[in-house]
C-alpha cells in the first residue's frame, strides 16, 4: 500500500464487478480487483452492494446466505485487508433475528482486518416495481459511524439511499468529506442517467467526494465512479469488471469549500421524521 499519511493525497478505487451466489467465487474476483487497486495506489477499496452474495430476486437462498459481522465473508475480508494493507468496504447479507429477514449492511475494514465503521441500508428499494422490504429489514437511525484515512474522515451510505439527499447531508454533519456508496442500481428505462445526476448531486451540493461502486451490467447499470466537490467525474467505468482509481485531496476539498461555502450558508437542518 502506497503510504499517504504524509501526502495531501489519497487514493480511492471502485471496484466493480457481478458478485453471485458462490461466496468463494465472489471472494476470488474481490481479491484480484483489490490487487489491481492497491497496485495502482489505493489506500481504500469499495465493493459493491451484496458483494458477498447475489441473485436476481431474493428469495430463500439470500435469507440462507446471511451472516454475522463476525462470520466467514467479514473474516475473509479482514484477512484480505491485512493482506494487503489497505482499507476494503463492501456489502454483505446480515443476520438477524428473524429469520425471514436479513439487513443489507456495509462493513468497513482496516489495514489491521478489524471492521471500523458499518452501515445498515435504511431506505429499503420498494421502488420501480421491486419489493426489498420483503425480505430485508430497515437500518436503524442512529449516529453515522464514520472512520479517518489519512486526515479524511470517511461515511457510508448505501444504493438507493442516494435518493434521499438527507443521508448524505447527515454524513456530512458528522464530519464525513468522502462519502462511499456500495450499490446495486438496477438497470431500466433513465436509471443510468438517474444514477448519475444523483451521484454527482450529492457530491456537488455537499462539497464532498463520492465515490460510488456498482454492479457490472446484468445485476446493475455499471458506470462505477468518484466524484470531486465540484461534481467532476474523476473516473468512470464503464459496463466491464474492473477498477477506477482517483486521489481524493485535502487541499482541493479546503479550495472548493473556500469558493462555494454552501455548508456555512445554510439556514436548514436535517432530523430523522421517526424514530427507529
Amino acid at each position: 500500500m502506497v503510504d499517504s499519511s504524509a501526502q495531501d493525497e489519497l487514493g480511492v478505487a471502485v471496484a466493480q464487478f457481478s458478485p453471485g451466489t458462490d461466496q468463494a467465487v465472489n471472494l476470488t474476483e474481490m481479491r484480484t480487483l483489490a490487487q489491481t487497486a492497491v497496485a495502482r495506489g489505493a489506500s481504500i477499496v469499495v465493493f459493491p452492494e451484496y458483494s458477498a452474495f447475489f441473485e436476481k430476486q431474493m428469495g430463500e437462498a439470500s435469507l440462507a446466505a446471511a451472516e454475522a459481522l463476525d462470520g466467514p465473508f467479514v473474516t475473509a475480508l479482514g484477512e484480505l485487508a491485512a493482506d494487503l494493507g489497505v482499507h476494503i468496504v463492501a456489502g454483505l447479507l446480515e443476520s438477524t433475528d428473524d429469520p425471514a429477514l436479513v439487513q443489507n449492511t456495509i462493513v468497513a475494514i482496516d489495514p489491521a482486518g478489524q471492521v471500523v465503521a458499518r452501515y445498515r441500508k435504511l431506505h429499503l428499494y420498494d421502488a420501480f416495481g421491486a419489493r426489498e422490504s420483503d425480505r430485508v429489514r430497515a437500518g436503524v437511525i442512529e449516529v453515522p459511524e464514520t472512520f479517518q484515512v489519512s486526515g479524511i474522515t470517511v461515511g457510508l451510505q448505501t444504493c438507493y439511499d442516494i435518493r434521499f439527499p438527507e443521508v448524505t447531508r447527515r454524513l456530512v454533519d458528522a464530519g464525513a468529506d468522502l462519502v462511499l456508496v456500495p450499490a446495486e442500481w438496477v438497470p431500466g428505462p433513465l436509471k443510468e442517467a438517474h444514477w448519475r445526476t444523483l451521484v454527482t448531486a450529492r457530491a456537488l451540493e455537499n462539497t464532498v467526494y463520492l465515490a460510488a461502486a456498482d454492479h457490472a451490467p446484468p445485476g446493475g447499470v455499471g458506470a462505477s465512479m468518484v466524484v470531486d466537490p465540484m461534481g467532476v467525474e474523476l473516473v468512470t467505468i464503464g459496463v466491464t469488471t474492473d477498477i477506477g482509481l482517483a486521489w481524493v485531496s485535502r487541499s482541493r476539498l479546503a479550495e472548493v469549500r473556500r469558493v462555494n461555502p454552501a455548508l456555512e450558508l445554510r439556514r436548514f437542518g436535517v432530523v430523522p421524521l421517526v424514530q427507529s
